[in-house]
């Protein structure tokens, strides 16, 4: 928060899952709003606009952990705002999944869209709330995950040139990213609130961790989607400017993967700040490209390697294991850009995620001497071993590395809202 104060960017700050239960309490949400929100209000601060109430706290995956904590929490985060004079200029909303909603089996169009029958009821105070304070509804929508998992899904319908069109009612869709947006407006409108803002709160397309991401295919959808939203034409039940919010800024090493191995690889940028593709984020053919993180400073050429002169091969497995629970070996997976590497090649990317994770620590590279430093680079075709950055950068820089980097993309989004 200091980094960005004073940068004009819009800033949302998030209250996580596990904080909604004591959110329950109103003295509680004030003190809450007062340290997080109020104590940064001030000339050349930071332009906080809106709080996110959870994240996602509806999943189906929660088994309903979450159903009855989230709006006494959003309630009482909103009046703690109203109360401290933020409230025109603070908006609380929960950040929602796009399986809140659905169109059934039966008439499986947008036109039809509704609420889940088991959360009808909460969703309604959310929505009834959030009208009367004048807030948006925030949805994250991931084409991505409709072909995740599903073999059977037309891959050209997660994409913007050129499905077959679906049709609905004399209205044709040829993605789905214009479909799920318009289930959510007619599930609004079936409980009264039609012309509610909404705020896409992430969409994006992931690089790594599934056969169906890379690089390839996040080009091929940012690329149709900028544009899109660059005219800002909408979609056919909301024909106008869409507020719109890209995930993610960077690669996450460490995140959850749970979900998926592709978890980590959302980012726009690598973990050096690199871009990983060239897109014109003006949406309107203005050439304004990503721009990378300038002087990074890498440490030496050096990685670490499966020694091929190991004998003693039975504990390979478990050191291998132990690489990869302490760093990010999600690049070998199925589909992924390290997955044609023999078993030799498996290890060497493992051994080498560690020692990058390490900081290149000669200790690192031991794993009861199957390993060995080398100064060759290893990387193979299509999969890149790499090489960390130095770490003193990272902790002495890297915040204001960051919100310049942020800046940057900020500067060229706004190009889409003119």
């Amino acid at each position: 928060m200091g980094a960005l104060a004073g940068s004009g960017l819009e800033v949302m700050v998030a209250i996580p899952n596990n904080q909604l239960k004591v959110m329950g309490s109103y003295d509680r949400a004030k003190d809450w709003v007062r340290q997080n929100v109020t104590r940064y209000n001030f000339d050349g601060g930071v332009n906080i606009t809106s709080v996110a109430v959870g994240n996602e706290p509806f999943l189906k995956s929660y088994n309903g952990s979450f159903i009855n904590l989230t709006f006494p929490a959003l309630q009482n985060i909103q009046n703690a705002l109203n109360e401290a004079g933020l409230g025109n200029s603070v908006k609380a909303t929960v950040p929602l999944n796009a399986d809140v909603y659905d169109s059934p089996a039966s008439n499986p169009v947008p036109y039809a869209g509704r609420f889940r029958p088991d959360i009808i009821g909460p969703m309604t105070q959310i929505v009834d709330f959030l009208g009367n304070n004048s807030a948006p509804i925030a949805i994250n929508i991931y084409p991505f995950l409709s072909l995740y998992g599903n073999d059977d899904f037309p891959i050209n319908y997660a994409f913007f040139d050129g499905a077959p069109p679906v049709d609905d009612n004399g209205i044709d869709y040829t993605n789905v990213f214009d479909a799920n947006f318009d289930t959510l407006v007619s599930s609004l409108k079936a409980v009264g609130h039609g012309d509610m803002p909404i705020i896409v709160g992430e969409v994006g397309w992931p690089t790594e961790g599934d056969k169906h991401a890379n690089s390839g295919n996040a080009y091929r959808f940012y690329n149709g989607l900028l544009p899109r939203l660059g005219t800002n034409k909408g979609t056919p039940l909301r024909p106008t400017y869409i507020e719109v919010y890209l995930f993610g800024l960077l690669d996450e090493n460490a995140k959850s993967i749970a979900p998926g191995p592709f978890e980590r690889h959302w980012g726009l940028f690598k973990f050096d700040g690199q871009p990983k593709f060239p897109i014109d984020l003006s949406g309107q053919g203005q050439n304004k490209l990503l721009i990378g993180a300038q002087n990074v400073t890498y440490l030496s050429s050096k990685w670490c390697m499966f020694n091929p002169d190991s004998k003693d091969l039975t504990k390979l497995a478990d050191n291998i294991n132990f690489a990869c629970t302490y760093s990010d070996c999600t690049a070998l997976g199925y589909g992924s850009s390290c997955n044609g590497l023999d078993a030799n090649g498996n290890a060497s990317y493992a051994f080498n995620m560690y020692f990058q994770e390490k900081n290149q620590d000669e200790n690192a590279c031991v794993f009861q001497g199957m390993a060995t430093t080398t100064t060759q680079n290893i990387s193979q075709g299509q999969c890149n071993f790499p090489i960390q950055i130095v770490a003193s950068q990272a902790s002495s820089s890297s915040s204001h590395s960051l919100v310049l980097l942020i800046a940057g993309v900020w500067f060229l989004l706004t190009g889409l809202m003119c």
